[in-house]
């Protein structure tokens, strides 16, 4: 079973057009060639977990390239990471501790666990230090350098989250998000206000097929295949121009709140991969582009925070609860929108 939760944020692509007169030739030796740097086990591995593509799918590590075949590689796929976590003492907002688990706030521009182009600051290198090299355990089908894990959240995503320290526990854990157990419940800022204005969303997600950074709602008339995806949203707040939502997971899917709101037109604001970065509602004259610049800054990131956590203890039984306030840059955000739409109504008086 693999980490059920969002996936880490994802690298840049690199393009290789094979030439027209190339013999067929193994994809692995073709790309050494052309990756020096690289050794043959990297690029089975960048293979399987889909981070190397031909012609936009997935081939086998003795798949042979033809003539014309497009390669993706995300990047750095090419940097020397041989999976061994190195302890590094970096604070962690520690909400709850026992033998069997923790619970932690992750703050937004942490990524969980490393992994290409991020082998070192992460929380999972953070954990080695504070857990003093104590082995925490790894869910069957995952990577060794994501011990404990249960869930991820995205790097610029802030929030809670639950990590095991022992096996039995991890397991169990695990159980409970593949069952849809546990209530995680998210605020995001998002642009406009939806409507109606408390509804579920259950489009299933897939890759994208032309944008490998990203992720799509699957509508019922695509001929993509996506994963089950549902996620219950409602308006908390609507300053009119954007709005203060809740969103509760009923699955996991990478990037699922960000995929689910762009589709509904209305994506998480500042959401640089979703089209959040950019006036989405509102004039586009010099005064409120400004505003709206100055707002990118104060939150310079999507506008998402996973507030709370709250599952049944594998050992104790007992149902735990986590949450957390909102972070000082979604609050200021807010703030200087609340002051905007004050204003504006003012004037029109």
């Amino acid at each position: 079973m693999n980490v059920s939760g969002s996936d880490e944020e994802m690298n840049d692509v690199r393009t290789i057009v094979v030439d027209p007169g190339q013999a067929l030739l193994r994809i692995d030796k073709f790309l050494m060639d052309r990756l020096p740097q690289v050794s043959r086990n990297k690029i089975q591995e960048g293979l399987r977990d889909q981070r190397i593509l031909v012609n936009g799918g997935k081939v086998k590590p003795n798949y042979k390239v033809r003539p014309d075949d497009e390669i993706t590689i995300e990047t750095p796929v090419n940097d020397e990471y041989d999976g061994e976590i190195v302890p590094e003492n970096i604070p962690m907002d520690i909400r709850y501790e026992d033998e069997y688990l923790m619970v932690v706030h992750k703050p937004a521009g942490m990524v969980v666990h490393p992994g290409y182009g991020n082998y070192s600051g992460t929380l999972v290198n953070a954990l080695a230090y504070y857990l003093d090299h104590h082995a925490l355990p790894v869910l069957p089908g995952n990577e060794a350098d994501r011990p404990g894990l249960v869930h991820r959240l995205d790097k610029d995503t802030s929030g809670m989250l639950v990590i095991a320290k022992k096996e039995n526990v991890l397991q169990q854990l695990a159980a409970q998000f593949h069952d849809h157990k546990p209530d995680r419940r998210y605020l995001a800022i998002v642009w406009g206000s939806p409507e109606p204005n408390e509804g579920t969303i259950r489009k299933p997600i897939a890759r994208h097929p032309k944008n490998r950074l990203i992720f799509t709602a699957v509508e019922e008339d695509s001929a993509l295949e996506g994963r089950e995806a549902v996620t219950h949203y409602k308006v908390i707040k609507d300053y009119y121009y954007i709005s203060l939502i809740e969103c509760r997971l009923e699955t996991g899917r990478t990037h699922q709140i960000r995929v689910h709101m762009e589709s509904m037109g209305h994506p998480v604001f500042n959401d640089v991969r979703y089209g959040g970065d950019r006036i989405r509602k509102g004039t586009i004259f010099s005064k409120y582009r400004q505003f709206v610049e100055n707002c990118f800054s104060t939150c310079p990131r999507q506008a998402l925070h996973a507030r709370s956590l709250a599952f049944v203890h594998p050992i104790t039984r007992k149902k735990m609860s986590f949450s957390s306030e909102l972070p000082s840059d979604m609050h200021e955000l807010l703030h200087k929108w609340d002051r905007y739409v004050k204003d504006r109504s003012q004037k029109e008086l």
